[in-house]
């Protein structure tokens, strides 16, 4: 009876003998070096040699590196057991991430370093030490606030720097308002004395002080022409006529019987009628 081979000393894959020769174990089998690495080496991302089974292999998210080639895609520097950022597949040490690719304070211009907190309001970020108050300099947080030319205040601040007080409710004017006589309101309290009917952005007229729609003005105060029987306001600079005590609009000052514009030109009257001087002396 012949002996067997004994395998057990032998390299799984090539089957030459491992006395004496230094090896790896996988799965329960021995290989050579050389076999090992032809067979089960990871590739280095960096420089594409296989990594070695006496090298040590760096992994991350299915990726393999040398230790020697584990870099900043960006400065070179070594990322082994240092904290670093990956964008676009790229390793990042965490300063040239920053300068790449995180929020700049809008106060003091600096990086916002990934892993601190940062405050966004309106489009910007700021530093959470850089986020205070123009005047009290105390942090802003997540408290209200007001922004007057690109300056944040905490409404405490503001209200003693620059706030008006609207003239009907007395309440503080944060934003927008309406001036009328050298007072302050608030366009939802700036109304008509009449129908109370908001006046923000339209026309009004005054009397006694007292703001007015169109059409509560016409009603109530505006004089009726003699001619057209309807009411002459002075917007916009419109000119009328006023003769003993009545008034026309500009347009309706005219001759009732050949209906002459007498505008700036002399008159005749009879009885309630103005008439032009030819038909006034025809008569």
């Amino acid at each position: 009876m012949t002996e067997g081979t004994d395998f057990s000393n032998h390299c799984h894959y090539c089957m030459e003998s491992l006395l004496g020769r230094r090896y790896a174990f996988r799965e329960e089998n021995s290989y050579c070096v050389t076999c090992y690495d032809g067979l089960f080496a990871n590739s280095c991302e960096e420089c594409k040699k296989p990594i070695e089974c006496d090298a040590k292999d760096l992994a991350y998210k299915g990726r393999h590196w040398h230790e020697a080639c584990f870099k900043c895609a960006k400065c070179n520097h070594s990322l082994v057991e240092k904290p670093f950022a990956a964008k676009d597949e790229l390793l990042l040490c965490t300063q040239c991430y920053s300068n790449e690719y995180s929020s700049k304070c809008f106060h003091c211009q600096k990086v916002i370093m990934p892993g601190s907190r940062k405050m966004e309001f309106k489009g910007s970020c700021w530093h959470e030490t850089c986020f205070v108050c123009q005047y009290c300099r105390q942090p802003l947080g997540t408290n209200p606030l007001i922004t007057k030319d690109n300056e944040n205040y905490c409404v405490p601040c503001f209200e003693k720097q620059f706030a008006h007080h609207c003239y009907s409710c007395k309440k503080m004017i944060t934003t927008g308002g309406v001036t009328y006589h050298d007072q302050s309101w608030h366009k939802e309290c700036f109304l008509c004395a009449g129908c109370k009917k908001q006046l923000s952005g339209q026309k009004f007229i005054s009397k006694d002080d007292h703001p007015y729609c169109l059409d509560c003005f016409r009603k109530l105060y505006a004089k009726k022409c003699a001619a057209c029987n309807k009411p002459i306001t002075a917007l916009g600079g419109a000119k009328f006529i006023s003769f003993e005590e009545r008034q026309w609009h500009s347009d309706c000052f005219n001759c009732v019987k050949c209906s002459i514009s007498l505008v700036g030109h002399g008159f005749l009257t009879q009885q309630d009628d103005i008439l032009c001087r030819e038909c006034g002396s025809a008569a």
